[in-house]
């Protein structure tokens, strides 16, 4: 059962065969373009062409399932005993564990990526496509698969060309990478998309969990919204790289929308038709595989079985008719792997990657691009740059992300996601290196600085007054801006300078109090709210009258003098007194 995540790589005839009755079986049994929410449907709609402009594949584009939903929508499950089960209903179910564990994602996601609209019924939808429902729930109480569920080695024969990238830890197979688990990552990819949701502290590719909260993650990279049909197609296009592959995804999509149900681990509808017509399909569970076969995924032709003494039984074999080309008894040499671009890669080069500075919050405006190069210094095309984010920082690739891979252009350049800086200043290493080969990695360095503004005004024009010993009615408010925009998140300090030419604090005058109620007279640890504003507290004045200065600063070098007037109160003149009478 090889399905994966990323670009379709089974390109022969009867790959397209079977795809291409399996969108034609499609289109006559559900009508096309229709579904619940109003959408354009997928057979309709036209991927973006950037649709996998990553080449960040989940799966390497293994095959997958390619069974319809029946043409009956689903009903839920009937209670014990009320009568038969309506067509379709065996089709909707989903193993306990396995529809736990897709929600359970979809509620962390709608936590860490509120934006994104993940709905669990794609995880369902993918996970029947990939693995027919971690092979129908054959899961044990933790999650993990009962038996491992591997896709074909991808060796180039009929597939992509991956050479191993983890030694075997996660496939087995330390020659060639090979889908793992339920929802079929590639090593190279859960290295990075891997997550412990069981909170096991393991990330583990066989676990339904795990895989399914990484594939959570995975869709919804790029700040993709799943809402939206264009961003949608984008997201299953990155999981596998197929228009086949994509229609099949919505069909599955909208019949979990239709309803669902459970049912027991281990009773799920197992699919029975595959894109590449089963060919390097892993064992299944009952079908072990036997002491020196192939890594899973290979194919070995059962031997004939031996001819009964006496007669009877099968036929004697023939000898053949011309002798083999290498006598039986001398080893052959085995054929070397194909060379592949990413074999000719010597070296990576800056592909004039811009000064990398961002304000902490914001989106760097420039982007690292790196180019693959041979010895010779020959661009190299379509290899997979790895760009990891490493060390203590909060600064992320845009979706949240801190690793993300691209494949090299036809000018061998790739250019990594815009970097979302976080609230932790300082500068952050961007190391980028090349997957499947042992290249030198190049760092880049972007600089994270603080939040600052370049200007500050008060919101309200009243005049600050106060009697001697008394308090001032009116709060100062001012709101920060940069470049124009709102300035938010900025440090401030306020202080009851001596004069303007003297920014030392005051000793007199007006002042802040403390929280025991003492006088102070310089705020530090003020910061402007969402909106660029920030609301000083009360201010109030000792027995000194006068003309006061009042300082405000931010980081960024914005400043703003607020004049404060303490003044006794006037009093009115006397009345003339009255003349002597005569």
């Amino acid at each position: 059962m090889a399905a994966q995540f990323g670009r379709r790589l089974c390109k022969g005839a009867a790959t397209t065969a079977v795809a291409a009755v399996a969108v034609a079986a499609l289109s006559a049994s559900q009508a096309p373009g229709v579904n619940d929410h109003g959408r354009q449907a997928a057979a309709d709609a036209t991927p973006s062409p950037d649709a996998s402009a990553s080449d960040g594949s989940a799966t390497g584009n293994s095959p997958y399932y390619t069974d319809l939903p029946p043409l009956n929508s689903p009903s839920p499950s009937p209670s014990t005993g009320t009568g038969p089960i309506t067509p379709g209903t065996s089709e909707a179910g989903i193993p306990a564990t396995v529809l736990d564990a897709y929600k359970k994602a979809e509620a962390a996601l709608r936590d860490a990526k509120p934006g994104c609209n993940l709905p669990w019924q794609l995880l369902a939808a993918i996970g029947r496509v990939e693995s027919g429902q971690a092979r129908g729930g054959r899961v044990n109480a933790e999650g993990t698969t009962i038996s491992p569920i591997l896709g074909p080695q991808l060796d180039g024969n009929g597939f992509a060309l991956i050479k191993d990238t983890d030694n075997g830890a996660y496939d087995g197979n330390s020659t060639y990478d090979q889908a793992v688990g339920p929802m079929q990552f590639i090593p190279s990819t859960w290295a990075w998309a891997g997550r412990d949701a069981n909170g096991d502290g393991k990330k583990d590719p066989n676990n339904i969990y795990d895989a399914a909260l990484a594939a959570g993650h995975y869709l919804c990279r790029f700040d993709w919204d799943l809402s939206d049909q264009k961003d949608l197609d984008r997201a299953i296009l990155s999981y596998n790289n197929s228009r086949e592959y994509l229609n099949l995804v919505m069909r599955w999509l909208e019949y979990y929308r239709k309803g669902t149900h459970e049912v027991p681990d281990g009773t799920g509808t197992l699919p029975g038709n595959r894109s590449d017509n089963g060919a390097g399909a892993s064992p299944g569970p009952s079908t072990p595989s036997t002491p020196g076969a192939p890594a899973a995924g290979g194919s070995k032709p059962k031997p004939s079985p031996p001819a009964k003494p006496g007669g009877g039984g099968t036929t004697k074999p023939k000898p053949p008719t011309t002798p083999p080309a290498t006598p039986p008894d001398s080893p052959s040499t085995p054929p070397s792997p194909p060379a592949t671009p990413t074999d000719t890669v010597h070296h990576l080069e800056d592909a004039g990657t811009a000064k990398l500075t961002a304000m902490a919050g914001d989106t760097f405006t420039k982007r690292i691009s790196t180019r693959a190069e041979t010895k010779a210094g020959k661009a190299v095309g379509k290899v997979r740059i790895r760009f990891t984010i490493v060390g203590d920082t909060d600064t992320t690739f845009t979706g949240g992300e801190s690793v993300a891979t691209v494949a090299t252009n036809s000018s061998g350049v790739a250019v990594a996601p815009a970097l979302q800086a976080g609230e932790k200043t300082g500068d952050v290493t961007v190391r980028a290196t090349v997957v499947g080969r042992m290249v030198a990695g190049l760092d880049y360095t972007a600089t994270v600085t603080e939040r600052a503004a370049d200007a500050l005004v008060r919101t309200g024009d009243a005049a600050l007054t106060c009697a001697p010993g008394g308090e001032f009615a009116n709060q100062v408010e001012v709101k920060a801006t940069y470049k124009g925009a709102v300035a938010d998140g900025v440090a401030a300090t306020a202080t009851l300078i001596k004069s303007a030419d003297d920014p030392t604090a005051n000793d007199k005058g007006p002042f802040f109090k403390d929280a025991d109620g003492k006088a102070v007279r310089t705020l530090t640890g003020l910061k402007t709210d969402a909106k660029g504003l920030l609301k000083l507290p009360k201010l109030y004045a000792d027995d000194t009258t006068g003309t006061f200065l009042l300082r405000i600063t931010t980081e960024g070098g914005a400043t703003l003098t607020v004049e404060l007037t303490v003044a006794a109160a006037e009093t009115s003149s006397p009345s003339p007194s009255a003349s002597p009478s005569a």
